[in-house]
């Protein structure tokens, strides 16, 4: 064996060698999901960041991947590199694209089926699908499934040029796996913990098959290149990811795969999102996208402000599609789908990376400057509320409240005893329990003059009030007895 130095937590170096080394390392995998890798006698799941060394370098080097499959079992491999010469053997043209390819080994469940562009170009899409289930539910799955790839295709005109004129699904719909989806350029990887019946086609299908135009090629320019030593920090992810949120409800919409009633629910949670959250009120879409690199699986012993200082950018981001869907519409009597169509055509068809002042002269083209700048002033670069009443009128429908008039004090988590009410996490800016001085860890002893033991004594007495009532609460901050006034 040649001597290795290691030079860092995860960086190794050969100093001496003749131009060829092989390393030989055992990779421990046991949580497969659409970020990392589950190795198992039954199946094998690899994300590629999460399975294997690569090489400084030699980022523009092709790599070749081969298998060596167990024998005795009836397994097929699923990943959007390159096909060779033989069944278990596969190339990426580069680190990147290794990277960026997914690959599922098992009894794979195969259905494919075919997409014709306006230029005549035929495109294959391909599910491999790890699952206990018939022929005949895979079959329905896969069906429904190529309605959502149709009206994804409907909203831009036409599909991207997959490599090797293929896109493929690698999904998992087990109770073995862990529920994660993850977006490529010619695939995804989407695992749900449950068992599969074939009857639905989760929302998760319709947002990553979505990305492969938004995040893929309408890209970031943040986000190139991947860089795999360091987190990419990015502006944009309101757009990459949040927009697609949006899409991913509409297109289940448009594909029939979704009810009227559960459409509008999830439209609801959007807008709570961007009206109701400190993140959304208080905090551009530009600052939450960049909070991603601490908040994205980010874990952390000391506990953080994160709920008073941040809302998910996938929320947030489709708040505004679809404040811009509905503004587009009633003002300019166009659609999202038309400046999405605009920024394929600037960005993604010819693989141009963007950045934010890009994207607003592609929505001053489209609608008009003055809207454009804006928009952009209030709602991407500032934090101003949206009258989605306004704007839901317009299109038919009314926003009400979903619990008028009844006393709240503002949604917290409690610890688990029967004994004590004790706050068990950070209470939120502008609420009731927040303005009163209650904070992590303090006892609720009494509201309104009633001792409370349990989260429920205390539904029992917001019951008995309305909105604007004035009460008294009464708790324990560090063992101290703390009396105040409280307007719910």
């Amino acid at each position: 064996p040649v001597p290795v130095s290691r030079t860092d937590g995860d960086v190794y170096e050969v100093s001496r060698h003749d131009g060829f080394i092989r390393v030989e390392y055992t990779l421990f995998a046991n949580h497969p999901d659409g970020t990392y890798a589950g190795i198992d006698p039954s199946s094998i799941h690899l994300n590629a960041p999460a399975t294997f060394l690569w090489l400084k370098g030699a980022d523009k080097a092709p790599i070749d991947v081969k298998f060596n499959l167990p024998s005795g079992k009836a397994w097929t491999i699923a990943t959007q590199l390159k096909a060779g010469a033989d069944s278990t053997l596969f190339t990426a043209r580069d680190l990147q694209y290794l990277m960026d390819s997914p690959i599922s080994i098992g009894e794979l469940h195969w259905e494919q089926w075919s997409q014709v562009n306006p230029d005549k170009k035929t495109y294959n899409f391909r599910l491999a699908l790890e699952a206990t289930g018939g022929d005949s539910s895979v079959k329905k799955f896969a069906k429904n499934l190529s309605r959502i790839t149709g009206q994804a295709q409907a909203v831009f005109g036409e599909l991207p040029a997959f490599d090797y004129g293929t896109y493929t699904f690698l999904a998992g719909i087990n109770p073995y796996v862990k529920g994660d989806g993850m977006e490529h350029r010619n695939s995804t990887v989407i695992n749900i913990p449950m068992q599969f019946t074939g009857n639905s086609v989760p929302s998760v299908f319709a947002h990553e098959f979505f990305h492969c135009w938004n995040v893929e090629r309408i890209r970031p320019k943040s986000l190139e290149p991947f860089n795999f030593e360091k987190s990419n920090m990015s502006e944009g992810l309101w757009i990459a990811e949040g927009f697609t949120q949006y899409y991913g409800a509409l297109l289940m919409k448009r594909a029939g795969l979704t009810s009227e009633g559960d459409f509008m629910q999830q439209m609801a949670g959007l807008i709570n999102a961007k009206e109701n959250t400190p993140g959304g009120t208080d905090y551009t879409p530009v600052e939450n996208s960049q909070r991603a690199v601490f908040v994205d699986a980010g874990v952390a012993v000391d506990q953080t402000n994160y709920p008073n200082m941040f809302t998910s950018y996938y929320t947030y981001g489709g708040a505004l599609a679809l404040a811009l869907d509905l503004r587009l519409r009633k003002e300019f009597n166009k659609s999202l789908d038309g400046f999405m169509q605009q920024l394929w055509k600037v960005f993604g068809k010819p693989e141009k990376a963007y950045t934010l002042p890009e994207v607003q002269q592609v929505l001053a083209a489209y609608a008009s400057p003055g809207f454009a700048s804006a928009f952009f002033k209030q709602h991407v670069y500032g934090h101003e509320p949206i009258d989605y009443k306004a704007l839901l009128q317009a299109a038919g429908y009314d926003l009400k409240k979903n619990s008028r008039g009844e006393g709240w004090m503002g949604n917290v988590r409690y610890a688990q005893d029967t004994t004590q009410v004790v706050v068990a996490g950070g209470t939120i800016r502008n609420t009731p329990l927040y303005k009163a001085g209650v904070d992590v860890d303090d006892v609720i002893v009494a509201l309104d003059g009633t001792t409370v033991r349990q989260p429920k004594d205390m539904s029992a007495v917001l019951a008995k009030h309305k909105a604007g009532d004035i009460i008294r609460i009464a708790y324990k901050h560090r063992g101290e007895l703390v009396e105040k006034d409280l307007t719910l």
